[in-house]
């Protein structure tokens, strides 16, 4: 391993780019791994969720090194030594091609606790980046406080930007700015803090050539807005339908008005391989529905609706799902009295449209004719990974919770006998109570990968239950075995 080549290092460190832990170690082979993966760990220094930005006296010592004098004068006043340029291994700025505003202001906050010391000091270093750095990809702008588009090279920078994070809190005049150079943007993603309309962000999107990815989540607390801030994003949203392919949108607090805006432009998203929605209402009639097809969807997950929406999506679909998703919830009413059949459709249209579905949420009543059909689904769908189960009935019914205990130990029949080997998560919510004596049967006939099983119910927590789990652990059969809140389980599992 030690002897491959530059160029086969290379390829391999470039699979490993989010994986920073493996990286740092491969720092520490010989120099050969070293100088070929420092550029792919300084293309997005500030990007590692398993480091504490703020405590990385060493990271901020390297840009500290390439700052002007006057600079680092008063970063010395602080007792911070750092060594001459010349010493420094590397040209580390020189791989860089990402700026994440806060990591960095957390950065420099070590250089100095005086507010115009750190704003000196980022002014510097954005001076210096936008000299030093040979293509700028990633943007990360949330928090900023310097207008980089009118520095000395922005232009030729910002032109290569091909992503860009930011939010609505940062005034409409640094968009303004911004859609000068960056018209080459793929992937937008905004946050929308701030309730008021922001015309900025309608330029900026109104000028984009190349937008693929579009992401805007609400993140405020006022549930009451004096004016509409979506109206002039969606109708700037719908003039680039013909080249996006991944739509995520939260709304929080959307009228009807907004609504409909939205139902409207939605059917001309023909290229769309990820539909992702949240909004806290119903919004599609059966005739809107027959409108939403998209051939190439490969991502579904739309929170608020019933099983019909998601059935109708996925009828309409081209066959390449590989992830549906949602929080079963947030999504299902069971009181309704149609429950029932959407759920027993919901399950054959799965199978009879998703041959190459991956991950998958599903929540159905417990009866024969459920079961049957689950069944089906396991036997076509022979590349599913994961799958989130949920098992319930309308609590009117007075067989309610035996039926929920009872499903348990059919529900683990079924997976024994028909579940495809790529299966390696099943997330169980709900009701789920599996005997000590069935769940060992099952772990027994297991034949697919290590399993990891996530429940919701705490009844595993149980002593008994832990030796079990325990044995299995220790023989392979078992990856992972835990119990987490309802939330969590939902929630992580729709971020796959």
């Amino acid at each position: 391993m030690s002897k491959l080549n530059k160029d086969i290092l290379f390829l391999i460190f470039e699979e490993l780019q989010d994986d920073s832990k493996s990286l740092f170690s491969c720092l520490l082979v010989n120099r050969l791994w070293c100088e070929t993966v420092i550029p792919v760990l300084w293309r997005n220094p500030w990007s590692y969720s398993s480091i504490n930005y703020s405590n990385k006296k060493n990271l901020f010592v390297v840009i500290a090194c390439y700052l002007f004098d006057d600079i680092k004068e008063f970063i010395t006043e602080q007792g911070i030594q750092f060594p001459s340029r010349k010493s420094l291994s590397f040209d580390y700025l020189s791989f860089c091609r990402s700026i994440n505003v806060k990591t960095i202001n957390n950065l420099i906050t070590i250089g100095s606790s005086l507010a115009h010391n750190q704003f000196f000091i980022q002014q510097e270093f954005y001076l210096y980046f936008m000299r030093k750095c040979m293509e700028l990809r990633y943007l990360d702008m949330r928090s900023i406080n310097h207008q980089i588009f009118s520095f000395p090279e922005a232009k030729v920078r910002l032109e290569s930007l091909c992503e860009l994070k930011c939010d609505t809190s940062i005034d409409s005049s640094y968009f303004y700015g911004l859609s000068r150079f960056c018209q080459y943007i793929q992937r937008l993603i905004i946050i929308h803090i701030c309730p008021k309309p922001n015309d900025g962000i309608v330029k900026l999107i109104d000028v984009q050539k190349n937008l693929k990815y579009f992401e805007w989540k609400d993140d405020f607390d006022e549930d009451f807005l004096v004016e509409d801030p979506y109206e002039k994003i969606l109708l700037a949203l719908e003039k680039k339908a013909n080249n996006i392919d991944h739509l995520r949108i939260f709304f929080q607090f959307v009228d009807g008005l907004e609504r409909k805006s939205l139902q409207k432009i939605l059917p001309k998203f023909q290229k769309l391989k990820t539909l992702m929605i949240e909004d806290d209402y119903y919004f599609f009639t059966e005739e809107q529905l027959n409108n939403l097809v998209y051939h190439d969807l490969e991502i579904l997950n739309i929170e608020w609706n019933g099983l019909n929406v998601l059935s109708s999506i996925i009828a309409n679909s081209g066959g390449r799902l590989k992830k549906v998703l949602f929080k079963p919830y947030d999504t299902i009413e069971i009181e309704d009295a149609s429950f029932y059949k959407d759920s027993l459709n919901f399950i054959r249209k799965i199978y009879e449209n998703c041959p190459s579905i991956e991950y998958l949420s599903i929540m159905f009543s417990p009866s024969k004719k459920h079961f049957a059909e689950f069944e089906k689904l396991l036997k076509v769908c022979k590349n599913l990974k994961s799958i989130l189960l949920v098992i319930t009935d309308t609590p009117d019914d007075e067989t309610y919770y035996e039926k929920i205990i009872e499903s348990g130990d059919e529900l683990l029949k079924v997976l024994i006998s028909s579940a495809p080997t790529n299966l390696k998560e099943i997330r169980f919510f709900n009701h789920f109570k599996f005997s000590s004596k069935n769940l060992e049967e099952f772990l027994i006939k297991w034949k697919g990968y290590a399993l990891s099983i996530i429940t919701s119910n705490s009844l595993y927590e149980r002593e008994d239950y832990k030796k079990l789990i325990d044995k299995y652990k220790n023989n392979g059969v078992i990856k992972d075995f835990r119990y987490e809140f309802y939330p969590r389980i939902c929630y992580n599992f729709n971020m796959l």
